[in-house]
């Protein structure tokens, strides 16, 4: 059931609500990677009426630019609401890659290997986050509740993995939405 869960996490965006915007401070581990933090959206997804969760975007002033150049630094955060094993959150996430056409095969192969390697087990309230790194070689980090879990200089995967939320061709059009919400660069 778990495995089967994970697998529509992130596959249906008819349930993908939109949260209200709110005045959050961000987290401080945010400030790290992002300097002057603001939310810019947040939303929450949910499966047949199941709440998964609650996803945060976390930009600097600079906003989000779906290129992401090396110069605009943002951080996703998810919370999840259940527990979930994290080698079916790595299968769910190279699933949604391959959806939206994100890597080779080939490379999902091999991001797939590197994220069972990375995502731990989730518990309900816990959360998982990737930043886009600014100022260092293309890539991310990933924060397991604020304290890092690894770090992967690899731009392409990069780019795919923040695609499954923030891509146009995104299986959750309204989280999308939700999420980047208030992301246009601030003067």
């Amino acid at each position: 059931m778990r495995r089967l869960l994970a697998l529509f996490l992130l596959s249906l965006s008819l349930f993908a609500a939109a949260a209200p915007l709110s005045a959050a401070t961000p987290p401080a581990f945010v400030s790290v990677d992002v300097p002057e933090a603001r939310l810019a959206g947040e939303g929450e997804f949910s499966w047949f009426g199941m709440r998964i969760y609650q996803a945060w975007l976390w930009v600097g002033p600079l906003g989000y630019q779906e290129a992401m150049p090396a110069t605009a630094p943002f951080v996703l955060e998810l919370r999840y609401a259940r527990s979930l094993d994290g080698g079916s959150i790595a299968e769910a996430s190279v699933e949604q890659m391959q959806k939206i056409g994100a890597g080779t095969p080939q490379q999902r192969l091999a991001w797939l290997d590197l994220m069972r390697r990375i995502f731990p087990d989730v518990k309900e309230g816990q959360r998982i986050a990737a930043a886009w790194r600014a100022g260092v070689a293309p890539g991310l980090r990933f924060y397991l509740d604020g304290k890092v879990l690894a770090d992967v200089p690899d731009g392409d995967f990069a780019r795919a993995f923040f695609a499954i939320w923030l891509s146009p061709a995104s299986t959750a059009p309204k989280l999308r939405g939700a999420l980047l919400r208030d992301a246009s660069p601030r003067p």
